[in-house]
C-alpha cells in the first residue's frame, strides 16, 4: 500500500461501516441524516477552523509521508475529512448503543455528578496549564459544553451520551492510536511538546480524549436539537 494514503484510509475505514449499517431494514439510520448533517458541518466547521489557527501556530502538524498531499488552506484534506468521517461513525454508535440498551445505564443524578466534576477538573486542569495552548484550549472548550448541558441547556440525554462515548472510546483508540504513531514507524499527527501535558496513553496524547468529546458534545446537542424540530414520522 502506497503510504501516502495512510490517513485518507484512516478516514474511509472510520465510516464505512457505520455509512453501510445506516440502511440496516432494522434501525434505518438514514432517515435521521436530515438531523444527523447540519449537527456534523456546523461543529466541523468551528473545528477546523481551530485546526487552521492551531497548525499556523505549530501546536501540531502533520506528517507528509502519510498524505495524499492536496490541501484546504494549510490543512491537508484528509484531516478535513476527519471532522465529517468520524463525527458520523460516532453519532452513529450513539445512536445505536441507545437503541440496544433496554434501559437507562447512567442515571440523571449520576449523568449530573459526572458533569459536575468534569467541569471543575477540566477548569483546574487548564488553569495549571494555562501557558500550554492544547492542554488550556481543549479541556476549557469541553467544560464551557459540559457545563452548558447541566445548567443552561439541561438536557435529558446527557447520560446516554456518557455511556455511548465508553463505546466510543473503543474506537477513538484505535484511530487516534494510528494517527499517532501506534503501528506505523512515524506518526501521522505531530504534536509540540510545548504545548502539551506530556501524558499519553499508548502514543495518544491525554488531551485528545477531551478534544474528542468537545466535539461530540458538539455533535449530539445539534442532533438532539434537530430531530425533535422534525415531524413524528
Amino acid at each position: 500500500m502506497n503510504e501516502k494514503y495512510t490517513y485518507l484510509l484512516v478516514d474511509f475505514f472510520s465510516i464505512l461501516f457505520p455509512l453501510v449499517f445506516s440502511f440496516h431494514p432494522r434501525h434505518k439510520f438514514y432517515q435521521q441524516w436530515k438531523a444527523l448533517w447540519p449537527s456534523i458541518v456546523l461543529p466541523a466547521a468551528f473545528f477546523i477552523v481551530w485546526d487552521i489557527w492551531f497548525t499556523d501556530m505549530g501546536v501540531w502538524g502533520f506528517n507528509p509521508r502519510y498524505l495524499s498531499g492536496i490541501y484546504f488552506i494549510n490543512l491537508p484534506i484528509e484531516e478535513v475529512l476527519f471532522f465529517i468521517c468520524i463525527p458520523y461513525a460516532c453519532a452513529f454508535t450513539y445512536e445505536a448503543v441507545n437503541i440496544l440498551s433496554k434501559r437507562e445505564r447512567v442515571s440523571a443524578a449520576t449523568a449530573n455528578r459526572l458533569s459536575e466534576v468534569l467541569v471543575v477538573g477540566l477548569l483546574v486542569l487548564a488553569a495549571v496549564n494555562y501557558d500550554r495552548w492544547y492542554t488550556a484550549s481543549a479541556f476549557v472548550v469541553c467544560a464551557v459544553l459540559i457545563a452548558l448541558h447541566r445548567w443552561v441547556w439541561k438536557t435529558t440525554y446527557i447520560g446516554r451520551f456518557y455511556f455511548a462515548f465508553l463505546f466510543i472510546l473503543i474506537p477513538f483508540f484505535i484511530v487516534n492510536g494510528i494517527l499517532t504513531g501506534t503501528g506505523i514507524p512515524e506518526e501521522v499527527v505531530w504534536y509540540n511538546a510545548d504545548e502539551v501535558m506530556g501524558i499519553r496513553m499508548g502514543t495518544i496524547p491525554f488531551e485528545d480524549t477531551f478534544y474528542g468529546m468537545a466535539l461530540l458534545l458538539m455533535n449530539v446537542r445539534l442532533f438532539e436539537h434537530f430531530r425533535q424540530r422534525q415531524p413524528a414520522r
